[in-house]
């Protein structure tokens, strides 16, 4: 599957952004929010490199960008491709997209689809919005994924030839699983 650079940098954006969510753990202990306060939220824009956005990033900001990475969270747990696409269009629209061609900063020829002077919140709504909507018109909704382990369910965009990703991390959520069936295992042929 081919996607352009610019798109792919939008999918990476927006799996971290639903990331930053607090996930209840399995003993009921939440971890702790991402995106907290409005620190957090400027740390997020420089990291990703969000091009446009001021320096004077307030609450209004920050609770606008948590409601974004709610509806970009319902479009990970989407049953299909139909309610994936509501979702995108909702957030789309609400964010006044704008699509021009730029080649800021160095990259080569790209389209930005939020409008000039957009707000951070309509900024990742626009361009996130647009990238997932690339993977529905593409036919790869399934793609738009959780964590399959137990003790996890971050999201993320499985780009594997055979659609076969089950893990966020093979090296840590994957590995872990493997390891402790892999105890079971022997465990059971032990007592057998």
């Amino acid at each position: 599957m081919l996607i352009p650079h610019d798109t792919r940098i939008a999918l990476d954006t927006v799996v971290d952004l639903v990331n930053t969510a607090p996930e209840e753990d399995s003993g009921g202990v939440g971890s702790t929010d991402g995106l907290g306060d409005v620190e957090a939220l400027y740390a997020f824009v420089r990291t990703h490199d969000i091009s446009g956005v001021g320096n004077d990033l307030g609450n209004r900001d920050l609770r606008a960008v948590l409601d974004v990475r709610a509806r970009f969270a319902e479009v990970f747990e989407a049953p299909d491709a139909r309610s994936a696409a509501d979702l995108i269009n909702q957030l789309v629209a609400a964010a006044g997209t704008t699509p021009q061609l730029t080649d800021h900063d160095g990259y080569d020829w790209h389209v930005h689809y939020f409008a000039p002077g957009a707000s951070v919140a309509d900024h990742l709504a626009a361009d996130c919005g647009m990238a997932l909507a690339f993977m529905v018109v593409a036919g790869e909704q399934e793609r738009l994924r959780r964590c399959e382990a137990p003790d996890c369910g971050h999201a993320f965009v499985d780009l594997s030839r055979n659609r076969s990703r089950r893990y966020c991390d093979s090296r840590t959520c994957g590995n872990r699983l493997h390891v402790a069936a892999y105890r079971a295992r022997r465990k059971e042929a032990a007592a057998g």
